[in-house]
């Protein structure tokens, strides 16, 4: 197995993982995803927003996985550390 697909695997598992956060609050997070994408398709500034929330999303992600070492330490309210093991 190559690095790249052993790293894509640890990935989804902590992303997928149940303790991470419950299904309650992936469906809230989604149904306001979704309410905010259809009031505001719309408007010129929508696109620049989506920019800069996901490069945002993105930065926070690499911070949590530089500060837990690849997913391997609890840090800042994340405890499910077999989410990341093989």
């Amino acid at each position: 197995m190559s690095a790249l697909t052993h790293t894509l695997r640890r990935e989804a598992r902590v992303a997928f993982s149940l303790k991470a956060q419950p299904i309650w609050f992936r469906l809230i997070k989604w149904m306001c995803l979704i309410a905010v994408v259809s009031l505001f398709h719309d408007r010129p500034w929508f696109w620049p927003i989506v920019g800069c929330v996901t490069a945002a999303s993105i930065l926070v992600h690499l911070l949590y996985r530089w500060k837990t070492h690849c997913w391997t330490r609890a840090w800042g309210g994340w405890k499910d550390l077999d989410a990341s093991r093989d």
